[in-house]
This record gives structure tokens, sequence and C-alpha cells, in this order.
């Protein structure tokens, strides 16, 4: 392999199944494989090594925005490997970048791991979904395959906004109009406002960032549209808090009251490592459904209760995250320790597994949901 190239180092990560290449000065190409970060290679990268590598990865506007900016999203499509999400910045002084490994295809909602609940929202004409999780959860993904499903089942103007793009969707039953920011806009609130303009049935946020992007897009599911949009939270609740908090206090009762009206439901993802020996990562979910009750709690911003009424509405199709990580433990698809790590409350986690093993009841999933 030629030295510190960073074609060949993409290529390499990809044979390996890695899901990112991270180049930092004074340390070797590294990767991430099931969630896991080791070494590519030995020989450690220098400061010229990794801008060289980086500014030959752009285009001229792109490497002007880097030096302005310090900071830079973009794209990278290798001819024969695929398309890569590029983030770079300066540390210290020197450059220093992550590419993520984009699929050549999304997976379909079931094959991802979304319960039907998620499958039925691709259904809705108006309302606003959000999509929650920490970076690097699948929220990216699961943005793509809802717009797949949708433009397969109807034929819709479909708008989406994105930093960078990541899936190029390929024109169908329905049309496909995908805004990249920093080269096709300024911002997402200023294309949000513009999408409104353009006959849109559906409208895909790849961020809710600000609060001009959430009021434009609660604004727009209100008015007609589907709204699909991802934000950065770490359960169906906080992403509720996030929005509401991110209004000044005199009009946070207007919007709460907006978000009850027109909040379909929430997503939150989390990426655990697959148990066993084949490498990969497994979804689990938090799902909430705006029912009657949810929205008092929202219109009333009785927050902290929003948890509770997600584990008694099964009946509805709401679990929490305790319950889909017992689902995927009784599965033996994730290790326990791992499953601790990502519950709400470890001891029921816990308790409720070896409760189910003792007793070897197999339909303890399913009980779950009829309780």
């Amino acid at each position: 392999m030629k030295k510190h190239d960073l074609i060949d180092l993409l290529v390499l990560a990809t044979e390996k199944e890695a899901s990112d290449l991270h180049l930092t000065a004074g340390a070797p190409p590294m990767m991430r494989v099931a969630g896991v970060i080791k070494p590519l290679t030995e020989e450690p990268l220098s400061a010229e090594d990794t801008r060289r590598m980086v500014i030959d990865a752009l285009k001229e506007g792109q490497r002007a925005k880097l030096e302005n900016e310090w900071q830079l999203d973009f794209a990278l499509q290798v001819e024969g490997i695929g398309r890569f999400r590029g983030n770079a910045c300066y540390v210290s002084g020197a450059i220093e970048a992550n590419f993520r490994r984009i699929p050549f295809e999304v997976g379909d909602l079931k094959s991802l791991g979304h319960s039907p609940v998620v499958d039925k929202w691709c259904d809705e004409r108006a309302g606003l979904i959000l999509l929650t999780g920490a970076s690097g959860e699948g929220k990216s993904t699961t943005l793509a395959s809802m717009a797949q499903t949708i433009a397969k089942r109807r034929s819709v103007n479909i708008v989406s906004i994105e930093d960078p793009i990541e899936f190029v969707h390929s024109q169908g039953r329905s049309l496909f109009n995908q805004r990249e920011i920093g080269s096709d806009a300024h911002s997402f609130a200023s294309a949000l406002k513009n999408a409104l303009r353009q006959d849109p049935d559906v409208i895909l946020v790849g961020e809710m960032r600000d609060t001009d992007t959430m009021q434009t897009a609660i604004t727009a599911a209100e008015t007609g549209h589907l709204v699909i949009a991802t934000m950065h939270t770490n359960d169906a609740p906080s992403a509720i808090g996030r929005i509401i908090d991110a209004f000044p206090k005199e009009g946070q009762q207007f919007v709460a009251a907006q978000l009850a009206w027109s909040l379909l439901g929430v997503v939150c993802q989390y990426l655990l490592p697959r148990s066993g020996d084949k490498p990969g990562l497994i979804l689990a979910t938090e799902l909430m459904i705006v029912n009657s009750g949810i929205g008092a709690c929202i219109r009333e911003r009785r927050l902290s209760q929003i948890p509770g009424l997600i584990q008694i509405g099964a009946a509805d199709g709401m679990h929490t995250v305790d319950v889909s990580l017992i689902e995927l433990l009784l599965d033996e698809r994730i290790s326990l320790m791992d499953a601790m790590a990502h519950a709400r409350d470890p001891n029921f986690v816990k308790e409720e597994f070896q409760k189910a093993l003792k007793s070897q009841r197999k339909g303890w999933f399913s009980g779950m949901l009829r309780k």
C-alpha cells in the first residue's frame, strides 16, 4: 500500500468492514469496527500527512471554508468504493478528519430493526416525526430508509435538507430534491423556509439545530406537510424538552401546544455491538407515540411523566429502551454488559432478564406488550 494515501486507507477500512476512518496527527490511521476503535496501520501520521490527505480530497470552495471556519462537513464519492461522510477540523493547529462509510443500499425499516409503527408513519400525510440519538447511532440511515419507503409507496414531492448529502436518492415514482448546506443553501433555517415554496409533500431535515429551524419545521407539520427530522438527544422526552427550551420563556407555552398538536412521535436510537463472533451493530430503540395522555403532558410541560406513559403505552405500539434491550438480550443478540450501559433503569433490565431466563418464558416480550 502506498504510504499515507487516503484512497488506499478508505479501501482497507472498507475491506475490514469499518464504519469510520480517523486521521489524527501523531497517531496511526484508526478505524471503528463494531463500535470499537482499532489501528488500521501501524505508522503514525504527521500533521503534514493529515493536511495533505484532507486538502487533496476537497474542492476549492471546501478548502477555503475549512481554512476560514476551521471545520467542515462534506461528502466524498470514491469510484469503485462508495460514498463517505467527512468531517475535518483543526486540533492543536493540525487538521484532523473522520470519514464515515455510507452503505450503497439503504435497508428497509424492518431489516434495520424498527417496529411496524415507524413503517406506518411513512403513510402519514402531515405531522412531525423526530429521529433522535447520539452521533453515530444510525439516524441518517433511518431517515433515508423512511424516505425510500415513502417514495416506493406514494407519488409525492420529497425535499431534503442535509449537511452533507449522504444517501443519494434516484428519481422514480416520487420526486426527490436534495439540497446540501454549504453548496445549495446557507443554513437549515433558510433552506427549510424556501422548501415550503417548493410544493413539498414530505420534508426531510438532516438536523434541527436552531430555533428558526425548529419553528419552521413545526409550522410546516401543522400546515399539512409530513416533516421528518433528526436531533441529538439521548431519549424521547429530552427531544421535546430540547425544542421547548430553545424558545424564549414567553413563547414556550405556545410551542408546547404546537408540538402537542403536530408531533406524531419520537424514535430514539441506540446502536450496540452484536454479541458472538460476527462483528456488527444491533439497533435498540425507544418509541414514543403522541396519544392523548402524552399530548397533555407536552402541552402542560409535564415531561417527567412521559417515560411512565411510554412504559404503559404498549397497546399503542410504544416501548421504552429498556424493553427493547431485554428483547435483544433474550434473542442473544447483545451482551448484558452492553444492555446495562444503555438502559434507563439498569436494575429493571437485569431483573427482568433474569426472571425470563429462570422461567424460560420465550414469550416474555409479547407478554410485556400486552401489559
